[in-house]
């Protein structure tokens, strides 16, 4: 199976893309797509969209794995980081990919074992199931080979079939 993880965002998406089979993986690709600050906001969107899609077009995953938002002190940023998470979200139904979504709390019990993980232990360990020589940057990059691992870990069980289930309502399956 091919999973692209994504970690979203509007200044810096990150991107992962493996390969995970017979209990291996395999890295294809990695990376973020960047936008800048001062350029209207739907031209970023775009941007993201389009780069996004020539990723999944190009690896053809079966799955994307994104991380769900969370509220945190400000509301801007979380608006803005929804909207971009919904382009990135059509982008991968305009692709045909299922889509997968996880807490970072599932993201560091399943990578790390635990769900209170730090940041750097969660790199260590993806270097580690990787099999990279060090840990990727930027951190977006990272989170979300993170979020590629953890649906790994996870779509054969109660975890994933919790996420599949909120595809299936999305797609009116």
């Amino acid at each position: 199976m091919i999973i692209l993880g994504i970690d979203p965002g509007y200044a810096i998406v990150g991107y992962g893309v493996i390969k995970y089979e017979s209990g291996r993986f395999t890295v294809l690709d990695y990376g973020a797509v960047t936008t800048e600050a001062g350029q209207p906001f739907h031209e970023r969107l775009e941007m993201i969209y389009d780069r996004v899609s020539a990723i999944m077009r190009r690896f053809e995953p079966q799955a994307m794995a994104i991380e769900k938002v969370f509220y945190n002190s400000n509301a801007k940023t979380v608006i803005d980081v929804s909207q971009a998470r919904g382009v990135l979200m059509l982008a991968a139904q305009k692709n045909g990919l299922g889509v997968f979504e996880y807490t970072p709390l599932q993201v560091k019990q399943s990578v790390v074992g635990y769900g209170r993980a730090e940041k750097k232990q969660v790199q260590e360990m993806i270097k580690i199931l990787l099999n990279l020589d060090t840990a990727p940057k930027p951190d977006d990059t990272a989170d979300a080979l993170a979020m590629a691992i953890c649906h790994a870990h996870s779509s054969g069980s109660l975890i994933g079939a919790k996420g599949g289930a909120a595809l299936r309502i999305r797609k009116g399956i």
